[in-house]
C-alpha cells in the first residue's frame, strides 16, 4: 500500500523542481485553512509542565460542547486525526473492510498493515467513511455505513457542522474522527480526536499510553474550541472565498467536481499540465495517479490572490 499513499504538500520538491526558495511559493495542495487560527497565549506550565489531567479535562469539556456530542458517547484526544488512524485497525479481528475509493488513503493503509481485505464493496465487518469524502467532497449518512465496526471521518466536516454524524457516536461499534489541522488551520500542532463507543474509546487509550497530546496542543486546542464566534466567521469567509476560486478557475476552463469550502476539485484537460504550468507561477496544486483528468486546489490567503491569478 505505501506507493499509494500519496499526499498533499511536498512542497519542498516542487521548489527543487520549479525554483524559486519556499518562502516565494503558494502551497495550495492541501485542505488546510489559510487563516488559521490566530495562536493564543499560552501559559508557562504548557511549555515546561507533563500535561495535567486538568488541561486535559477542559479540552475535552470544550470539545464535548463545541461538537455537541452525546452523553452517551466517549471522547478522546490525539496528537493528530492520523495517530488514531493508525491504531484504529486493531480494535477488532481482521476480516474485510469496505473503503469506498477514492478517498484518503491512510485509512486503507492502515488497515492493509494490520492484515484486513481493503475492498470497497459491501459486504464488510468494517465500514470506513470520510464525511465529506477528500477529494471529491461526497457526504455520506448513517445508514451507509454497516458491519460491527463503523469508521466516520469528519476530519472536514466542520465547514459544515449541519451535515455531522456525530448524533450517531453513541451507536455500538462507531467511532468519528475529528482533526483539529484542517478547518483552524493548525496542522502543526498535531490534534485530533475519537468519539463514539466507549469501549473502542478505552482500547485506543490503552493503545496511546499516556500524555497522548503536548501541553501547548491542550491550550491551544481548548482556546480555540471555546471561541465559537471565531468559527462563525470563519465559514462565512470560506463559502466567499471558495465562491471566488471558483470563478477564477472555472474562467480558465476547469469543470468543478466538487469539494468542500476548504478545497476544491476540478475537472481539466491534463491535470499534469495544470500543475506545472502553477507551479511555473509558485504555486503548488493536487494532483492524483488515479486520475488524469483531476486538479485539487485549496484557498489562497488573502495575501496571496494576486499571485494565484498570474499563475493561472
Amino acid at each position: 500500500m505505501a506507493s499509494t499513499r500519496d499526499h498533499g504538500g511536498g512542497l519542498d520538491a516542487a521548489v527543487a523542481r520549479f525554483g524559486g526558495m519556499r518562502a516565494d511559493w503558494v502551497d495550495l495542495s492541501t485542505g488546510i485553512n489559510p487563516v488559521p487560527y490566530p495562536i493564543p497565549a499560552l501559559s508557562k506550565d504548557a511549555w515546561t509542565a507533563l500535561p495535567d489531567q486538568a488541561a486535559m479535562d477542559r479540552l475535552l469539556r470544550a470539545a464535548r460542547a463545541f461538537w455537541s456530542v452525546p452523553d452517551g458517547a466517549d471522547i478522546l484526544a490525539a496528537s493528530g486525526a492520523s495517530a488514531l488512524i493508525a491504531q484504529i485497525p486493531r480494535l477488532a479481528r481482521t476480516g474485510r473492510v469496505c473503503i469506498p475509493a477514492p478517498t484518503y488513503n491512510e485509512h486503507a493503509a492502515a488497515f492493509d498493515l494490520n492484515g484486513w481485505q481493503v475492498v470497497t464493496d459491501q459486504p464488510a465487518s468494517a465500514d470506513v467513511r470520510v464525511h465529506p469524502n477528500n477529494p471529491d467532497g461526497t457526504v455520506w449518512s448513517a445508514n451507509d455505513l454497516q458491519g460491527d465496526l463503523r469508521i466516520i471521518d469528519e476530519s472536514f466536516c466542520d465547514v459544515m457542522p449541519e451535515a455531522s454524524l456525530i448524533g450517531h457516536s453513541t451507536r455500538p461499534g462507531t467511532l468519528i474522527l475529528k482533526s483539529f489541522g484542517k478547518f483552524w488551520g493548525l496542522a502543526g500542532l498535531r490534534l485530533g480526536f475519537a468519539i463514539g463507543d466507549a469501549q473502542l474509546i478505552a482500547h485506543l487509550r490503552d493503545h496511546l499510553g499516556p500524555w497522548a497530546v503536548s501541553g501547548v496542543a491542550m491550550d491551544v486546542g481548548a482556546q480555540a474550541l471555546e471561541d465559537t464566534g471565531w468559527a462563525d466567521q470563519t465559514r462565512a469567509r470560506l463559502i466567499v472565498d471558495a465562491a471566488r476560486l471558483d470563478k477564477l478557475v472555472t474562467a480558465k476552463g476547469a469543470e468543478l467536481l466538487g469539494g468542500t469550502t476548504l478545497f476544491r476539485l476540478y475537472r481539466v484537460d491534463d491535470a499534469a499540465a495544470w500543475q506545472s504550468r502553477l507551479a511555473q507561477g509558485h504555486v503548488w496544486s493536487r494532483i492524483f495517479p488515479y486520475a488524469s483528468d483531476w486538479i485539487r486546489i485549496g484557498l489562497p490567503a488573502p495575501e496571496a490572490w494576486d499571485q494565484l491569478v498570474a499563475a493561472l
